[in-house]
């Protein structure tokens, strides 16, 4: 972590860095461990750690937590439900048509409080060395799978077809994080059009397009 990186506590950077006698809250003990682990890797999720970044006694953290791997776990729960369940949700949206089926699976993308592309790969990068967590995330994306092909059979796609866009979908967009692609938002939206029908096969619905492209801007990513 880097001496001037920011310190996040209860989801607000704005707020300032707890210290002294200041009494942290379960939900602090995780922010500081999911800030660590996105930025420094599992390694540096240790106990002693944490406290000295949040300037705090370690000693609170055995109020809301037995041991590091008990934090570990509530770690991995919170990747799941965050990450895992946005897409499922997000996915199973009742809509008219194929393209805003897939504008509300990018929603997920768009807005870090549905999905966290920075956990998500920190995940995945600790896999890489614990096999258990592996198969965690082998299943993981073997629901999201599930969930982007059924989103396609949903809009008369055939199996096969359904599949094969499912895993290009879905792939793709975890590919832009994985390579920390550094695009300007504009420029990924001037693609949109030839992107959704290499995705679908099928030309983008227009009103579909322009609500999304609405939702983007009140994101204040434009």
């Amino acid at each position: 972590m880097r001496d001037d990186a920011p310190i996040l506590h209860r989801n607000d950077p704005e707020r300032e860095p707890l210290g002294g006698h200041v009494k942290v809250t379960r939900e602090d003990w995780l922010n500081m461990a999911r800030d660590t682990l996105v930025r420094d890797g599992v390694g540096q999720v240790k106990i002693l750690t944490l406290a000295e970044r949040m300037g705090v006694s370690r000693s609170s953290f055995y109020w809301y937590f037995e041991n590091r791997d008990d934090l570990l776990r509530a770690l991995l729960e919170e990747w799941e439900i965050r990450n895992t369940a946005s897409i499922t949700s997000q996915c199973a949206l009742s809509v008219a048509s194929i393209s805003e089926a897939v504008f509300n699976f990018f929603r997920c993308f768009l807005d870090p409080t549905m999905f966290d592309s920075g956990m998500d790969f920190a995940v995945r990068e600790w896999a890489r060395r614990d096999e258990a967590l592996r198969e965690r995330v082998d299943r993981a994306d073997s629901v999201r799978l599930a969930a982007v092909t059924e989103m396609f059979l949903c809009h008369g796609f055939d199996a096969a077809e359904a599949d094969a866009r499912a895993r290009i979908l879905y792939f793709m967009q975890l590919g832009y994080h994985a390579l920390d692609v550094r695009e300007p938002i504009a420029e990924r939206l001037a693609r949109v059009r030839p992107y959704l029908k290499g995705f679908t096969g099928q030309d983008p619905d227009p009103e579909a397009l322009a609500t999304f492209l609405e939702d983007v801007e009140k994101l204040g990513l434009t």
